[in-house]
């Protein structure tokens, strides 16, 4: 195994980094937002992004030119043609080669200050080696993925107190979940009377994605479940079952509908969804579904892909809310909801 294919060292420990003059000029209008504390935590800050399809693209160039201290990069795969599309660090030269050695030197061109080491070897994610590599960074974000691999993961990270991310994208669809543990931040006081702002010290405590997928919308109004959208939750978490009966496949033409349709709803029958919002799931979302769910579309990435890398900066910052806990981006209608999942 290569250098480049070990375990990082430092990480979560050691000293401190102090942000110098001339990187202070460089992230001097981040600063100016959220402060030199935060900006000197995310300069410190190392973080764990694996697998390199669309959303990890795009959140990857907006983390790296947010100005963190590391970047570790886990993904085997090679570049495909597919690749193209949405991963604008890959070129059609790159065609075979393994993706993150593909992308490396484009990453580190975005923002020099950045430390960017790759990992390309598959047993980086099995037991002893993922713990190692867990507990070496600040905090770990698993992009298009299989729901019981993002389970294994968030699990090892609760192990060790590291805040965790998942997102991705099903084609017209997209998600982020995140799971930040007991979660300190600052936010605005917008109960405080007076001339200027105040702000408050707020805190949240967050579930395990085993726990969030048990989560049960009982007790919520007509307006509410329907503001919620349940129908482009209950599409993605039947996706996550799909692949869990299919190993790790997604359906891939229209044919899938019937059998996707049933286990939405099954889902939906169980969450106890009011079913004067949502009677059924409906079936031309489910079919648009099948129909474009293994293909990646760059709006779509670049939207979850974006977020991604705000609630990212957000934890890392630890100013405003992040998002608490499973955010659904519908690419339907353009809109995107925000769902407290068993908080």
């Amino acid at each position: 195994m290569s250098f480049s294919d070990t375990v990082p060292e430092g990480g979560a420990k050691g000293n401190p980094v102090q942000i110098t003059e001339d990187e202070a000029a460089v992230y001097d209008r981040q600063i100016r937002l959220w402060g030199l504390e935060a900006q000197q935590r995310m300069r410190n800050a190392t973080i764990l992004i694996v697998r390199l399809r669309g959303t990890a693209t795009e959140a990857i160039k907006n983390i790296v030119l947010a100005g963190i201290g590391k970047l570790v990069l886990v993904d085997s795969d090679e570049v495909t043609d597919e690749d193209l599309g949405a991963g604008f660090f890959f070129r059609e030269e790159d065609v075979g080669k393994k993706k993150v050695e593909a992308a490396k030197a484009r990453i580190e061109s975005l923002n020099p200050l950045v430390t960017v080491q790759t990992m390309k070897h598959h047993t980086l994610l099995e037991r002893e080696s993922l713990d190692a590599l867990v507990m070496s960074v600040d905090l770990v974000c698993v992009t298009d993925w299989h729901c019981e691999g993002l389970i294994r993961i968030n699990e090892v990270c609760r192990r060790f107190g590291k805040p965790f991310y998942a997102g991705g994208t099903f084609g017209l669809l997209g998600y982020i979940f995140c799971d930040l543990l007991k979660h300190d931040y600052i936010a605005p006081d917008r109960s405080a009377q007076g001339d200027g702002p105040r702000s408050v010290k707020t805190s949240q405590i967050y579930s395990p994605l085993h726990m969030a997928l048990r989560h049960r919308w009982s007790g919520l109004t007509k307006r509410q479940t329907k503001e919620l959208n349940p129908a482009a939750v209950y599409a993605i978490l039947a996706l996550w079952e799909y692949q869990k009966m299919k190993d790790g496949k997604v359906p891939n033409s229209v044919d899938a509908t019937p059998e996707l349709l049933s286990i939405a709803n099954a889902m939906l029958a169980e969450a106890e969804v009011n079913s004067q919002v949502l009677p059924t799931m409906p079936s031309e979302l489910i079919e648009s579904v099948c129909r474009s769910a293994s293909h990646e579309f760059s709006p779509v990435c670049a939207v979850v892909g974006g977020l991604l890398a705000q609630d990212i900066l957000k934890a890392l910052a630890a100013r405003e809310a992040p998002i608490a806990n499973f955010f659904v981006f519908d690419g339907n209608s353009g809109s995107g909801t925000v769902v407290r999942m068993n908080m």
